[in-house]
């Protein structure tokens, strides 16, 4: 396949093309139904619309990779520190190439990388960070392991990012940085996010793990702020089973970014700081090496696969695929997410729509059950004695007093996702299979209540 790059243009164009047409009954076509049985639910006993069939596997591995790792093992180089040109060092080099930044540092996961960024700038006892109560617990863990504080701000409900005006507003004395989350793989709306952190003299870190090579502006996310940090944990576009990774063009950051991912030891040779051991392992890299010929056209298949099936479903009542801001080129597609809306399915709860898509061969899921805001650690920090230390007993009842997230919960309750980095390698007759089913469902929305 043809490497492509999609333009904004091309993007948006190509998501626009094949619209379903809602017809005046309010049924929608549905491609391949052949007899009154294919039309009824299959969890009813009907014919599925897809079985017999897989999906592109995933994590991605081919014969550069299994080379790259055997080069590897028998170089007998299996750590970063023997050589400056052994894997991690290579990868480092290719992969800020790729991004579009000046440096990289490798580490073991993205929490890893995300707790380096948080500490090679200086936040930690005392300091707040704002970032999304939707999103991985490492994002929080990164800034809980510099005894910083995490605060949760609110998103915006269509696009599942975060809502820069509740940014702003969570805004205090003690605030040092904003850690905007690109969830599901697509920019956050970074322009706001970083005219408030200009505003108020904030760092930026950008939580990217799950959005390697999507474009805002004309330019890779993770480039955008002081520092980006990527996960290669198994299931991402980019993966080696875990690792991670900073990015980012200030020289000297990115030497503090090394120092402290290097139990704080420069690459001078001096311990100079405090600092854990985040170093990530030559074979890691080795994976990550073999598959980097091939990332540009897979994340271009992915975008094209979720433009066209963004167009089989952008007239479907009650099904909204994620909102993209203004800006966006292009996306990661680690997920491919929509919100469902009940009402539109003859209220019918996410979980009767999901049973019965899934039973039309399609592995839809729910994502995140609930937003960090809602999970026991918050109890657990504001009774500690650390953080009773470092932080006003008034301070820590209002963060208690302020943890709601309403737009957060209704998203972990209407949002549904396939898990993309596999299955949008597909052809275009699996992208029809998934809005086929999909539209089946709605086309038999009446009887959802029965199953």
């Amino acid at each position: 396949m043809k490497k492509r790059n999609l333009t904004r243009r091309q993007f948006l164009t190509a998501a626009s093309v094949g619209a379903i047409g809602a017809a005046a009954s309010r049924s929608l076509p549905t491609h391949g139904i052949i007899s009154e049985k294919a039309g009824t639910l299959a969890i009813l006993g009907g014919e599925p619309v897809r079985s017999n069939k897989s999906w592109p596997p995933w994590p991605y591995w081919d014969d550069e990779v299994v080379n790259s790792i055997v080069k590897t093992t028998k170089s007998r180089i299996w750590c970063r520190i023997q050589s400056v040109s052994g894997t991690v060092p290579t990868f480092e080099k290719k992969f800020a190439e790729l991004m579009g930044a000046k440096l990289c540092v490798a580490t073991g996961s993205g929490t890893q990388a995300l707790h380096t960024a948080v500490e090679a700038l200086g936040i930690g006892a005392g300091d707040e960070v704002i970032t999304s109560p939707y999103t991985d617990p490492g994002t929080i863990a990164s800034i809980l392991s510099a005894r910083a504080l995490p605060v949760l701000a609110d998103l915006d409900r269509e696009s599942y990012q975060l809502d820069p005006e509740d940014v702003e507003r969570r805004i205090t004395e003690n605030t040092k940085a904003i850690m905007p989350v690109h969830m599901m793989g697509q920019p956050c709306d970074m322009e706001r996010i970083m005219a408030i952190a200009k505003k108020h003299n904030l760092k930026v870190i950008e939580d990217a793990a799950q959005a390697h090579l999507a474009e805002y502006q004309g330019k890779k996310v993770g480039t955008i702020g002081d520092l980006g940090c990527f996960s290669f944990q198994s299931s991402k576009t980019i993966a080696c089973g875990e690792g991670g990774a900073v990015i980012g063009n200030d020289e000297e950051l990115m030497d503090e970014c090394y120092t402290v991912h290097n139990h704080g030891t420069s690459r001078r040779g001096r311990t100079e700081v405090a600092g854990p051991k985040y170093r990530m392992n030559e074979f890691e890299a080795a994976v990550l090496l073999g598959q980097l010929p091939g990332v540009q056209e897979r994340f271009a298949r992915r975008n094209e696969n979720a433009a066209y099936l963004t167009s089989r479903l952008k007239d479907v009542p009650g099904v909204s695929p994620q909102k993209l801001y203004k800006g966006t080129t292009s996306g990661s597609f680690y997920l491919y997410p929509m919100s469902y809306h009940k009402e539109h399915f003859n209220d019918a709860d996410r979980s009767q729509f999901l049973r019965a898509v899934r039973a039309e061969g399609i592995s839809l899921d729910g994502y995140i059950d609930q937003g960090l805001h809602r999970e026991p650690w918050i109890e657990h920090i504001l009774t500690s004695k650390v953080y009773q230390r470092m932080f006003s007993k008034e301070r820590l009842e209002r963060y208690r007093a302020e943890k709601g997230c309403p737009n957060c919960d209704k998203v972990c309750q209407e949002m549904v996702m396939l898990w993309a980095s596999g299955p949008l390698l597909g052809n275009k007759e699996d992208m029809d299979d998934i809005a086929d089913a999909i539209i089946k469902v709605y086309e038999n929305r009446d009887r959802l209540s029965s199953i």
